[in-house]
């Protein structure tokens, strides 16, 4: 078991690595100027994504009345905007991937230092759990490590080597998905009895809310065209799985009914967001056709 923990552990960590230097070999300075400088688009996406979603989740929680390692579960996922799932969902709905991708790899950037105080926050004001104590410092040092070096790793590749990022990206993005599958393959294997528990539960559709608004949170709170807008939401319903990963091996111990609660509420809230984002593709099909 303890060896299944550590390969746990590992695929977690490479995930989370990989993931952000793919985004940095995929992600040019012009485009990133592009969204720092649209400030309508910035701080309402910030707003959104950042305050907004993370007040919904508490609110959800709180509504459906969840029991604490649900309740723990949607606060961690809804404080963590910039999944990048996110960027592919901008691929199916045929929407803006370039503003997407952009807003992603920020909103990762910028979570990496505010997922910590947020997350505290809110579960110190809920009270879910008086023994409930996040190590802020740790949690930012650990994050920003994971997420933000390879990210301007692979920013610093592309800038100044064009085509090794261009022949590199391709192997980045598989493993990203290949140990993304495995990381949610762990958790759902070493938390199943507690998964199975949920099934019919306040949990998963407390996380089935989630996704559903906020990607009516994004969609509302963004500027441009329709295609920029829905994309938006996207990029909110996808929250960043690799923050909440840290924190519960931070702050909880990795505890079992936690990562069971968090699987439960990853896996419903991608089931809602990608047949959306599949819905609105197949429109904009149909609206070239």
């Amino acid at each position: 078991m303890d060896v299944l923990h550590l390969l746990f552990n590992a695929v977690t960590v490479i995930f989370i690595a990989v993931t952000m230097f793919a985004a940095g070999l995929a992600t040019t300075l012009p485009t990133l100027r592009a969204v720092f400088t649209d400030l309508p688009l910035l701080s309402l996406a910030l707003l959104a994504n950042l305050a907004v979603v993370p007040m919904l989740g508490w609110g959800i929680a709180a509504l459906f009345g969840l029991p604490a390692a649900g309740f723990i579960a949607l606060v961690l996922v809804a404080s963590s905007p910039g999944g990048p799932f996110g960027a592919k969902l901008s691929m199916v709905q045929k929407g803006d991937v370039v503003a997407g991708s952009a807003m992603q790899v920020l909103l990762a950037a910028v979570a990496s230092l505010t997922f910590g105080p947020t997350s505290t926050a809110i579960l110190t004001l809920a009270k879910v759990d008086q023994g409930i104590s996040l190590d802020v410092g740790a949690l930012v040092r650990t994050v920003a490590v994971l997420q933000l070096v390879p990210f301007a790793i692979g920013l610093v590749v592309r800038h100044y080597a064009r085509s090794t990022a261009h022949s590199w990206h391709p192997l980045a993005a598989a493993v990203s998905n290949v140990t993304f599958m495995m990381v949610l393959a762990g958790m759902l294997l070493g938390s199943w009895r507690d998964i199975v528990a949920l099934l019919g539960s306040r949990t998963l559709l407390a996380g089935l809310v989630l996704s559903i608004a906020a990607f009516a949170v994004g969609t509302l709170m963004a500027t441009g065209a329709p295609a920029r807008r829905s994309t938006m939401g996207g990029i909110a319903a996808v929250r960043n799985v690799s923050p909440p990963l840290a924190a519960i091996g931070i702050a909880f111990d990795d505890a079992q009914t936690i990562l069971g609660a968090l699987a439960a509420v990853l896996v419903s809230g991608l089931a809602v967001a990608l047949p959306i984002a599949a819905i609105l593709g197949r429109r904009r099909d149909g609206d070239t056709a």
